[in-house]
């Protein structure tokens, strides 16, 4: 009997993930915003994730313990970082053997710098300390570089997001390679671009980070989610961002 429900299962996936793939222009999950919401993103006095970009900078400015800030090394507000220097994360730290997201680099810098005790990967003070930061190369363009150490990060991620999941058997790349475009349940499936992240999702009135995304994926996939920055979904972010390479960075991002 479980046989014949895993094979109906497989069926129904395969049924509604036919074989429409991607169209070859990286299109940003704004392009399938209503033009309100469009506006709404564009305004930063209207886009309500900016008082978490506002609450990232209220922590750039905070005191270490070893009296020194984030505007020791960075100035004040951020005007010593590079926007094409944020562009390129997730990078590959030689000393550390891996890759280092953004959010990671902040709890190194808050850690080694600053003396501070480092905060719990994805929590909502380091979302919104990342939010800032990357706010800060809004307009940028996504360059993450997969030539070197990256690349088996990248090929890890890659496999991760085209595997199936699940109760429902189903991948990333059913919802947002194969029919990025069409409708569920009401709603337009985007390319599940990483451009705009951490992003402001209207539906939960909240700032969500990446893999907070992803395991909200996971559970409606009805598969047991990754850990919040486990191995498994920083090769992940890896893929999804170099995915999105030449597209502009829209933190904070409204979506749906």
């Amino acid at each position: 009997m479980r046989s014949i429900h895993h094979k109906v299962v497989l069926l129904v996936s395969m049924l509604i993930c036919v074989v429409t793939s991607q169209a070859g222009e990286l299109k940003s999950g704004y392009e399938f915003l209503t033009q309100s919401s469009k506006d709404m993103q564009d305004d930063e006095f209207a886009n309500p994730g900016m008082s978490d970009v506002e609450k990232g900078g209220k922590f750039f400015r905070e005191i270490g313990v070893n009296g020194k800030n984030c505007v020791t090394c960075h100035g004040e507000d951020g005007s010593k970082f590079e926007p094409k220097s944020l562009a390129r994360y997730p990078v590959y730290n030689a000393e550390l053997g891996k890759p280092v997201t953004l959010q990671e680099q902040i709890n190194i810098c808050w850690e080694d710098q600053l003396d501070n005790v480092p905060y719990v990967y994805g929590c909502i003070d380091l979302v919104a300390m990342e939010a800032f930061v990357r706010h800060k190369a809004r307009g940028e363009k996504v360059n993450v570089n997969i030539d070197g150490p990256l690349k088996p990060h990248y090929e890890a991620g890659k496999k991760l997001y085209h595997t199936r999941v699940g109760q429902l058997a189903m991948s990333c790349a059913h919802c947002h390679e194969y029919n990025a475009g069409k409708k569920l349940r009401g709603q337009t499936l985007t390319q599940g671009q990483t451009n705009g992240f951490p992003e402001y999702r209207l539906g939960s009135g909240k700032m969500t980070s990446l893999h907070a995304r992803v395991q909200e994926c996971f559970s409606s996939f009805r598969a047991e989610p990754y850990d919040t920055g486990s191995p498994e979904l920083i090769d992940l972010e890896v893929y999804l961002n170099a995915r999105g390479n030449g597209l502009e960075i829209e933190t904070p991002a409204i979506r749906y």
